[in-house]
Formats: C-alpha cells, sequence, structure tokens
C-alpha cells in the first residue's frame, strides 16, 4: 500500500507548504497552516466537472444573448427578503454566517416553514426554474437531530406545514436525496459538517468545505433549486474554510449583534441579484425573530432630557436610511497617554478625527481621554458618520448638550473640508420624517427645493460648522 503524503495547508486561503510555518507564505496569515493527508488525483473521466449545458460552451456574441429577469420567490419575512433583494432566486446560492447562538438556524426554520405553508397552499400550478417540481422544501441539519429541530418548530409555535427534514452529514447521500425530491429551497445547515466519502480528510477541512460547496452549488445551478448554506465562523468574525467558499456562491450575508441582547442585524456582504451592504433589522422574541419595521427607533436613545455628548447621525445602509444615535465621552486623562477607544466607529478615524479638530478649529483633546460608541450596537463603516462624531465630542468636552431635533451627517477631510455623502436627499426626507427640525449637511448635499419641516444648514469646513453649532 502506498504511502499517503501529507502537506500543511492554510485554512484561511487553501494555499499548501511542505512544512509547517507560523505565517501563510499566501495570505500572510499566522498559525493557519494545518497539516492536512493529500487526496488522490481524480479519475480522468471527471464527468462531475463536466459543463453545465451544452450551449454555454459556444462562443456567442454579447449583444446576441437576451437578459432575463429572475424571479423572486418571497421568504414571508419582510426584512430577510430585503436583504436578498426581494427574494431567493432559482438556483441562487446563499451563504449566510454568524456567531453560534445568534439566531441563524431559528431564522432559516421560520422562512422555510412559511415557504412550505405558502407552497402548499397554493397548490401544485407548475414550477418555476429548470426541472423544479412545486413545492418541496428541504431542511438539512448536520448539527441536530430531527427531534431537536421538531423541537425548536414547537417552541417557536410555527404553523404545521409540509417542511421535509433530512438529518444527514454525507454529501452523496444529501445529493441523491435533492435529486429525488427535487425541492424549489433547500438549506444545509452547516457546510462544516457535511463530507464527501471521495477524500479522506475530515469534515470542515479545508479540502472538504470546497468540494461539497462546490457540488452544492453545482447542483443548484443545474437544478434550479435555491440552495442556502449556513457557514461558521472564525474567532475574527470572518467565515471558516477556504476564501474560495464566498467567490462560488451568489450571496454571502453576515448575522450580527450581541446575544445578550435582542436585536439582531443581517447585513450582505456580496449578491449578484441584488444590493450590497443591505441592512435586514430583526428582534429575538420567544417565538422567534421579527423584523423591526423602523429600526431608526431602536438606534436612538430616549432621554428624558437633554444630555452632554450626543449626537445623531442619518447614516445609509444600502437603500435604507438610518438614523443612528452617536455618544462621545471627554474626561481629563490620569496616565500620559489618553485613551481612545471607539465601539461601532473606526478606530482610527477617531484619532484623525482629534487631529482635525485640533489643528483646523483649535479644540484641543491631547490630555483627555476620549470615548465614542454607537448606540444599539449597530457597527457604522462609511465616513459620512464623521461629523456626527465631531459634534458628540465637543458637546461632551464643553458639557453642553446639543439642540433637541438636530440631525448631522458628513465626511471630514485632512485639509478641515466637509465632503458630500451618497443620498442626501433621501438622508434629509428620513430625518424629516422621524420629527427632525434642523441638519447640518456638506454644502454639495444641501437640497434644492426645500424640504417641509427641516431646516438645512449647508457647510463646507469643519470650523464653519462648529461655529454654526454654537449659533443653535
Amino acid at each position: 500500500m502506498a504511502r499517503q503524503k501529507s502537506a500543511f495547508v492554510c485554512t484561511e486561503c487553501g494555499a499548501q507548504a511542505v512544512r509547517w510555518q507560523g505565517q501563510c507564505p499566501q495570505c500572510q496569515a499566522w498559525n493557519t497552516l494545518v497539516e492536512t493527508v493529500l487526496e488522490p488525483a481524480a479519475p480522468a473521466a471527471g464527468s462531475r466537472f463536466a459543463a453545465l449545458a451544452g450551449e454555454t460552451s459556444r462562443l456567442q456574441p454579447l449583444s446576441a444573448l437576451e437578459p432575463r429577469e429572475e424571479p423572486r420567490q418571497p421568504t414571508g419575512l419582510d426584512e430577510f427578503d430585503r436583504v436578498l433583494g426581494g427574494g431567493l432566486v432559482a438556483g441562487g446560492v446563499v451563504l449566510i454566517g454568524g456567531d453560534p447562538g445568534i439566531g441563524k438556524s431559528t431564522l432559516l426554520l421560520q422562512a422555510l416553514s412559511n415557504l412550505a405553508a405558502t407552497r402548499a397552499s397554493a397548490g401544485s400550478e407548475g414550477a418555476t426554474g429548470k426541472g423544479t417540481k412545486a413545492g418541496g422544501v428541504i431542511y438539512v441539519s448536520g448539527e441536530e437531530s430531527g427531534e431537536q429541530v421538531a423541537l425548536r418548530a414547537q417552541r417557536l409555535q410555527l404553523p404545521q406545514s409540509p417542511l421535509q427534514m433530512l438529518a444527514e452529514i454525507n454529501l452523496e447521500r444529501i445529493l441523491h436525496t435533492l435529486r429525488e425530491a427535487r425541492p424549489r429551497v433547500a438549506v444545509i445547515d452547516s457546510i462544516q459538517t457535511v463530507y464527501s466519502e471521495t477524500l479522506q480528510s475530515a469534515p470542515g477541512s479545508v479540502a472538504q468545505v470546497r468540494e461539497c460547496a462546490a457540488q452544492l452549488t453545482r447542483f443548484a445551478k443545474q437544478s434550479g433549486t435555491s440552495l442556502i448554506l449556513v457557514g461558521h465562523v472564525t474567532k475574527d468574525g470572518t467565515l471558516a474554510g477556504p476564501r474560495v467558499l464566498e467567490h462560488i456562491v451568489d450571496t454571502v450575508l453576515y448575522f450580527e449583534g450581541d446575544t445578550h441582547s435582542s436585536f439582531r442585524l443581517i447585513r450582505a456582504f456580496k449578491n449578484r441579484f441584488g444590493a450590497v451592504n443591505e441592512l435586514g433589522v430583526f428582534a429575538m422574541t420567544e417565538r422567534g425573530l421579527r423584523g423591526v419595521s423602523n429600526p431608526s427607533a431602536i438606534f436612538l436613545s430616549q432621554h428624558s432630557q437633554q444630555v452632554a455628548g450626543s449626537c445623531v447621525l442619518i447614516t445609509q445602509e444600502g437603500t435604507r436610511p438610518l438614523l443612528v444615535e452617536v455618544q462621545a465621552l471627554v474626561d481629563s486623562s490620569q496616565s500620559p497617554n489618553p485613551r481612545r477607544l471607539s465601539v461601532g466607529l473606526e478606530q482610527n478615524r477617531l484619532a484623525m478625527l482629534l487631529a482635525v479638530m485640533h489643528r483646523h478649529a483649535g479644540v484641543v483633546c491631547f490630555d483627555q481621554d476620549v470615548f465614542v460608541n454607537a448606540v444599539g450596537g449597530v457597527k457604522i463603516t462609511e465616513p459620512a458618520a464623521d461629523l456626527a462624531i465631531l459634534f458628540a465630542i465637543v458637546s461632551s468636552l464643553r458639557d453642553r448638550p446639543l439642540r433637541r431635533g438636530l440631525a448631522v451627517f458628513g465626511e471630514v477631510g485632512l485639509a478641515g473640508e466637509i465632503r458630500p455623502a451618497p443620498r442626501g436627499q433621501e438622508r434629509l426626507k428620513e430625518a424629516a420624517k422621524l420629527g427632525f427640525d434642523t441638519a447640518i449637511v456638506p454644502r454639495a448635499n444641501a437640497p434644492k427645493h426645500p424640504i417641509e419641516g427641516l431646516k438645512v444648514i449647508a457647510v463646507e469646513r469643519v470650523e464653519e460648522a462648529l461655529e454654526q453649532l454654537r449659533g443653535l
């Protein structure tokens, strides 16, 4: 019997090395090389890697191809449909990841129950997609038994529906069942637990995750089944397994939120059938996840009286404008190196904004500890939050509350200029709808026509913005 060969494979990018190293030579990640037994070469026939369809191998001019709008299949959860771009697409593959216990399985069980119940009530009226029968929703669980899933469904008080359950981790058996049932929607929970008999490595290894994901994606494209894969995350919050996993699928969703809080956020980082950076907001209740129609309400604190260090930011998440409260605390430092701490906002931009405020507005914080927080556990990455952070810091430093009903947005440059933000009109209309009467915005975002009930103050420089703030 020939001796098996082994190599050290990076769990992040899949690169191979002859001997162990502390750092991956390809992606430069540390401590990610794991010894793995190399799989034997695939047979020459390789039928499983044949083309999806014969006509796709012919050379065709782009102008001769007729684009078609992919039909959507709503899941019954409005916030989930928003992040997906309107619903599931026939043949589309969705990868959803998040921390353990965040609610991935709960959300998908609710969505599948709605789909199965809707399909059962509509009856078998024909199929959409290639080779997909009407009806048929399958939940494949590799982490829980069927009894455990049934217990969760009972706890969530889900309606009785013809949802099919399969507790299996063998890829070949899963594909055999899916080919026979030809479901409209299938969920694999999770991809890290599935293994293929053609490989000798353990489930969750780079080779197994890559092979199983490729085979399942191939089945979805050929059959028209909407496939949802659940993925584990690393301690850094990124999806575990090779990076190629995110390239294979059509949509990548991340579950965010603190397990100690009742609110959950779903953010789209990749979507071939919709907008990226779209955000869905859910509240965890005794009966599962419920969509939040007005998420700005959970990101705005209700103060009985005006407090210093608080400023309302009008941010944009995908196509949805949100109002988020940004809080700052400035206190005298007791150490030679003052602390700069940011939660929910970029740490490096905080240090940059303090330098800009000192250089162009004369506001000194070099001997102060500065803490900044975005209320509600939301993570804000867009630079349009700069102006709100500056206002909150100045308010806390001077111990003077900002005017009630004030909302701001704008990016601050190193030269002290205030740059415009995209979708300025939609942000202002959302603020006016929620009862805000004053907004300080970049001059380029000033509306051409007045917005009813909203006074808009346009500024160009940091010093001008702070001067306008003193006059309010």
